[in-house]
């Protein structure tokens, strides 16, 4: 009698232990959950699709394609005001917009003329207007852009930091000299005609 009670004390001590264990178990994220969310969070197809959507200006060159109209086709540089001239059309105002809108500008232009019934167009950025980089770099000046490119590469290009650069106060201008500004990082993505300013450290 006195003998069974150790025994009957050490079984609901292991069965407390079991019941632990399955509370434990049962609590632990899947193994694969912080991969999954590492993995959510590099995505090389964003870095490299970065300045799909952006808005063509000044400095651009395009290549426009009518289908099935070689005439009406062609390769064209934005002038300062963000426009160029098609054949037929004239002027075509491109600055501000994307290259689907000015896509369907294109082909409105062609059938509102009464040039085309059915036109198709196609647009394709050849060269992006290039960015600048100014303040404390070795090289300040204008660079061709590279779809990609992050503010470390921008730096790069520019002969890199002089010895008086604040490297944690650089700043992005985008949309032009008045257009909005806001605080960069190393890994940053620069667009084309973005305007990269790299401060004077004061100690």
């Amino acid at each position: 009698m006195i003998g069974s009670r150790p025994l009957a004390v050490m079984a609901l001590a292991l069965s407390l232990l079991g019941l632990a264990g399955c509370s434990f178990s049962s609590d632990a994220p899947p193994p694969t959950s912080t991969a999954g969310a590492a993995g959510g969070a590099t995505n090389p197809q964003a870095v490299q699709d970065v300045a799909a959507g952006y808005t063509l200006g000044p400095g651009d060159r395009v290549r426009v394609t009518v289908f099935r109209h070689e005439d009406l086709s062609g390769e064209f540089e934005l002038d300062g005001s963000g426009d160029f001239a098609l054949p037929l059309i004239g002027e075509i105002k491109a600055g501000g917009k994307t290259s689907r809108q000015l896509e369907s500008d294109i082909e409105q232009s062609l059938k509102d003329g009464g040039y085309l019934v059915n036109p198709q167009v196609g647009l394709e950025v050849l060269n992006y207007r290039p960015f600048y980089i100014i303040g404390e770099v070795n090289q300040p000046g204008s660079y061709p852009y590279v779809n990609g490119m992050t503010v470390v590469n921008a730096v790069a290009l520019a002969g890199g930091y002089s010895y008086r650069a604040s490297q944690t106060s650089i700043t992005i201008t985008r949309g032009g000299a008045e257009g909005q500004r806001f605080s960069a990082g190393p890994t940053t993505q620069v667009l084309p005609g973005d305007i990269i300013n790299v401060p004077e450290r004061f100690f």
